[in-house]
């Protein structure tokens, strides 16, 4: 399971998505979440993954290699489904004993559900299509209005991004762990929950560990290359805007700006 997490993993190319700029990515991201938590019906959630299986295929990447990153949150998923299908009042549709299914309960569990979904599938598109510097470069870039005022938005960035990145590191270091400890009789699925927990710290212990070391492998690394900070410090690339990404950019805003005004007038009806 935790080989099917791609959180924080990238996937080089030279596809249109993996061209545009970060900057307007990481905005096109924010308001693609926004908008998915103004949505009450299904019909937008429609035009909304016709829009993320465009955003796909124009990335060159595989829809497995997306999706692969739904699997860990089935569960969640699934828990979040029944919560919402079981315990939301309304008109009563289905009952058995004491629990019963409401029509309200029934929609409100689909939509939050889809919405998860929808929510992964288009954050990852932004992870698994920038560099770990073009993604701090973006976030920098995003976060300098602030710097006036005395945030560190380069070193903020900075951080942002290697905890990123350090999470497909983690996952490997956790599989390695794992099967020596198995090797050496650990068991870690059978037993109730309590003693799972207990034999996790077998896990834990050495994970803390290593995660410790390549952090400070790290920094010493940073320090060796003279790093400093991001006072005065030159890229070798630097962020530029063109053409496509403006069009990129006004096309996923106008349809988001869209699914989100006809909410809006939806909401101000009832």
């Amino acid at each position: 399971m935790l080989k099917d997490i791609n959180l924080g993993q990238y996937y080089p190319g030279q596809s249109v998505l993996h061209k545009y700029n970060p900057k307007l990515k990481i905005i096109s991201v924010m308001f693609f979440i926004l908008q998915l938590f103004f949505i009450d019906s299904f019909t937008p959630y429609i035009f909304v993954g016709i829009f993320l299986i465009l955003a796909t295929l124009s990335s060159s990447l595989k829809f497995s290699t997306v999706f692969k990153g739904l699997k860990p949150l089935r569960w969640i998923i699934l828990v979040t489904f029944v919560i919402n299908l079981l315990f939301v009042g309304g008109e009563e549709i289905f009952r058995l004993g004491p629990l019963s299914i409401t029509k309200e309960s029934l929609k409100l569990a689909s939509m939050t559900s889809v919405r998860i979904v929808l929510l992964v599938w288009g954050t990852s598109l932004l992870t698994l299509t920038t560099s770990p510097i073009e993604l701090t470069d973006g976030l920098e870039s995003l976060m300098n209005p602030f710097a006036k005022i005395g945030l560190p938005a380069h070193e903020i960035s900075m951080m942002m991004t290697i905890a990123l990145r350090f999470i497909p590191t983690l996952i490997e270091e956790t599989d390695k762990i794992m099967k020596a400890q198995k090797a050496r009789g650990a068991d870690f699925e059978s037993g109730n929950i309590i003693k799972r927990a207990k034999n996790l710290v077998p896990l834990l212990v050495p994970l803390f560990i290593s995660s410790f070391r390549r952090a400070d492998e790290l920094a010493i690394a940073m320090e060796a290359r003279c790093y400093r900070g991001g006072e005065n410090r030159t890229r070798l690339n630097e962020l530029k805007i063109v053409r496509k990404d403006y069009f990129v950019f006004s096309t996923s805003t106008l349809f988001f700006a869209l699914i989100i005004f006809t909410s809006i007038i939806k909401l101000w009806k009832f």
